[in-house]
């Protein structure tokens, strides 16, 4: 990697905040981009238009994340005065479409919570543990790598809130309801003392905390254990689940980005097609010319 690509890495990181997952990110786009024109500080534009012919293979999200690296850097490198030109000009600009989220019915829910309760009436550790993972989730919204991440300080005494560290470092609020309140409750009461560990979720043998990768085979296995198709059930579509029947349930659209952490509401606003059928009778009801009858 070049001296100049570490320097936007170090920026990123210490003035915009951006989290561990993000830079790894960018490492890998920009790295990835040096392998094929070289030093990016010194690429002319068209070293630059050839990076859409190597990429012309990648799927359109792909493409965008990666031009999207590149911008950034470039417009780095040209206030830093490592350029006197910005070749971003020359990079492919596909339209990524971004997927709607898969959508968990009520009774999806029901069947995965109903096979995680009687699991955790065993007693055992792993099943009490994952049903409090679970009610975080589909209870609260968490990410899932905000949530192997919560320390054993951030279990609410007084009220009934988490203090959560979301992307790069933002911290927000969100509530724990009653359930999760009592499933977290009953993990402590089993949660190992040893090897002793900060985090909520320790992981065994070591001091860092249960891993996203364990938390997605998890819930994975629970849902065939519930008797659902693995293939649509896993951390994230648990907290797309918790957007879409809020939302369903007549929650605000500003409420709803505060409680998820997004930085924009157009990331939230992916969420109202879920919600499509109650929009239009909620015009039908509501509209003012809803209760004129119609012409022949």
């Amino acid at each position: 990697m070049s001296a100049a690509t570490t320097a936007f890495l170090e920026m990123l990181a210490t003035e915009r905040g951006a989290a561990i997952n993000t830079l790894a990110a960018y490492r890998r786009d920009l790295t990835g981009a040096e392998e094929l024109i070289g030093d990016l500080a010194a690429a002319t534009r068209e070293d630059v238009a050839r990076l859409a012919g190597e990429w012309a293979s990648l799927a359109p999200a792909s493409v965008a994340r990666k031009t999207s690296a590149l911008r950034q850097f470039f417009g780095f490198a040209l206030d830093e005065g490592w350029r006197g030109d910005d070749p971003s000009g020359a990079l492919p600009s596909p339209r990524a479409r971004r997927p709607l989220p898969k959508v968990l019915s009520h009774q999806d829910i029901a069947a995965l919570f109903d096979r995680a309760e009687l699991e955790a009436t065993s007693g055992t550790i792993q099943g009490v543990r994952l049903l409090a993972l679970l009610e975080l989730l589909y209870g609260s919204g968490l990410r899932a790598s905000e949530l192997v991440a919560l320390p054993l300080n951030a279990v609410p005494r007084d009220a009934p809130f988490l203090t959560v560290m979301g992307k790069g470092g933002q911290a927000r609020m969100v509530p724990v309801g009653e359930r999760a309140l009592a499933a977290l409750q009953a993990w402590l009461a089993l949660r190992p003392a040893e090897p002793p560990s900060r985090f909520l979720f320790p992981s065994r043998g070591r001091a860092g905390h249960v891993t996203r990768v364990s938390l997605f085979q998890q819930v994975k296995a629970l849902a065939c254990r519930a008797g659902l198709d693995p293939a649509r059930i896993s951390p994230h579509v648990l907290r797309h689940a918790f957007a879409t029947h809020l939302l369903e349930g007549g929650a605000d659209l500003r409420v709803l980005q505060t409680l998820l952490g997004h930085a924009d509401i157009s990331t939230t606003q992916i969420y109202t097609h879920v919600d499509a059928a109650r929009l239009v009778a909620l015009v039908n009801q509501r509209h003012p010319l809803a209760s004129r009858a119609t012409s022949d």
